[in-house]
């Protein structure tokens, strides 16, 4: 029996994973010179250090993510942040961390301690919350959640200093283009289900280092052959399904099983038309790309101890200090190339045109007003990347253009966080996408067995209090 793997990204290497832990022998075709997909990491020269193309956390509510994770040893990496600081407009710095409270009060002090809103306002955030995790009426399904929110009397500056900078962080992508049901989901399993579930865990190293490095090792290890610079370009079908992978060299890679893990911009150029034109699979075509940008910064000099930073009504919307974060797990690297820090900017389409030269200075112009420190600071060096296609767009109605796994050719599923999951495009999102994958293989060749780890319990009072129910 042998599986073959289109894509190295999140959701190829979940369901390798899943596939090889029971045992199976998986080849994974990948095109590009490295592992992760989206969540990777390139060789900086100027530093001398890997640098991560966009900065990645997980969360306590990603059970599938956190499964791959302690599954193939990666999750001693990963370092649990039990405070988030949020810094207002004023520069204020509000810690935000959890009472010994259940779910879904154990919140409700930090949220009470934010600066920057008023009391009025945070009664009107509450009553918003409650709203929402209370499920979506159905005049409103289908809404763009900026219309959810005046519907339901959310101001303008609750809208900008919390709703704003919690759903763009999450699904990088402004509020008139994410589906009310996506943006329900982000609030109540991060905050109201589980007191676990706004946990954020941040890599320790660089993901070149999980994925390419110690994963690698550990599928490698266990019988899955790994080929990289395999670019395939399409699929053999004959009567019986899929026999192989047309790879853009020349030669033809066959198999039993198929998994198609490409992004959702370029599977449908794999299959032949026939497939691809399948009713069921029409809406890939239609999926929407929204873009991350990240701003890497080597200092001379601290301009911050925190961790990591919420930058609340800016353009910067989380700083990462990566130095830092390596140095508090023991993972530092040589200090010669600077102190870094990476700055995300989520659905950054407004940066189109501008200069790196402009993006810079606001950037630079941002963390001085915060951190006046910053002014006197020299920058060593600097890097700008963009991921124009970071994630699908949560635009409204989305989920009817999201295929399942089970393709209509019975030995080919589909994996990506495009899929249908039940999560928006999230790195929990890619993983589900592979287990599930995966379990329709197992399913196939006759040993069926659930492989999607369950979510998290909604605690008993958030059920009370909130209506929450799964």
């Amino acid at each position: 029996m042998r599986i073959i793997i289109v894509g190295g990204g999140l959701a190829g290497l979940a369901a390798a994973v899943a596939l090889t832990e029971r045992g199976l022998k998986c080849v994974v075709l990948e095109s590009r010179p490295r592992l992760g997909g989206r969540a990777s990491s390139f060789l900086d020269p100027t530093s001398g250090s890997y640098i991560d193309n966009c900065q990645h956390v997980s969360l306590g509510c990603c059970t599938n993510f956190r499964h791959f994770c302690e599954t193939t040893g990666l999750a001693e990496f990963f370092r649990t942040e039990k405070t988030l600081y949020f810094v207002g407009p004023s520069g204020k710095i509000d810690p935000f961390s959890a009472s010994s409270l259940p779910a879904p009060l154990h919140l409700a002090g930090a949220f009470a301690r934010l600066s920057y809103l008023s009391v009025k306002e945070k009664l009107s955030l509450g009553m918003g919350l409650r709203s929402l995790a209370r499920g979506i009426r159905a005049e409103e399904r289908g809404l763009p959640f900026s219309e959810w929110l005046k519907r339901h009397n959310q101001s303008a500056n609750t809208i900008n200093r919390f709703w704003h900078v919690v759903l763009v962080s999450a699904l990088s992508e402004t509020l008139d283009r994410i589906d009310v049901e996506h943006a329900r989901k982000v609030f109540v399993d991060t905050f109201l289900a589980h007191r676990d579930g706004w946990l954020v865990e941040i890599p320790s190293v660089p993901l070149e280092d999980l994925y390419g490095g110690r994963l690698t090792e550990w599928l490698t290890s266990r019988g899955t052959e790994i080929r990289m610079q395999s670019t395939a370009e399409s699929l053999n079908l004959s009567d019986d399904g899929v026999k192989s992978v047309l790879l853009s060299s020349g030669e033809s890679v066959e198999g039993d099983e198929f998994v198609m893990a490409a992004p959702f911009y370029r599977v449908l150029s794999l299959l032949p038309p026939s497939l691809a034109s399948h009713p069921s699979l029409a809406g890939v075509s239609q999926l929407k790309a929204a873009p991350i940008s990240s701003v890497h910064l080597w200092f001379d000099r601290p301009i911050t101890d925190l961790p990591h930073a919420v930058l609340v009504d800016r353009l910067c919307q989380w700083v990462f200090n990566r130095t830092a974060l390596a140095k508090r797990s023991g993972t530092e690297a040589a200090a010669e190339s600077g102190y870094y820090y990476q700055i995300v900017i989520s659905a950054s389409r407004e940066l189109a045109g501008q200069s790196k030269e402009s993006i810079l200075a606001q950037v630079i112009s941002e963390l001085t007003s915060v951190w006046p420190i910053t002014a006197d600071a020299k920058l060593l060096h600097s890097r700008q990347v963009t991921e124009h296609r970071a994630v699908f767009s949560p635009v409204p109605g989305v989920d009817t253009l999201r295929p399942a796994q089970q393709s209509p050719v019975p030995n080919l599923q589909l994996a990506g966080d495009w899929t249908q999951t039940g999560w928006p495009a999230t790195m929990e999102g890619a993983v589900r996408s592979g287990y599930l994958a995966a379990a329709n293989v197992l399913k196939r060749l006759g040993r069926p067995e659930p492989v999607v780890q369950p979510d998290l319990p909604v605690a008993s009072l958030s059920r009370l209090l909130m209506g929450i129910q799964r």
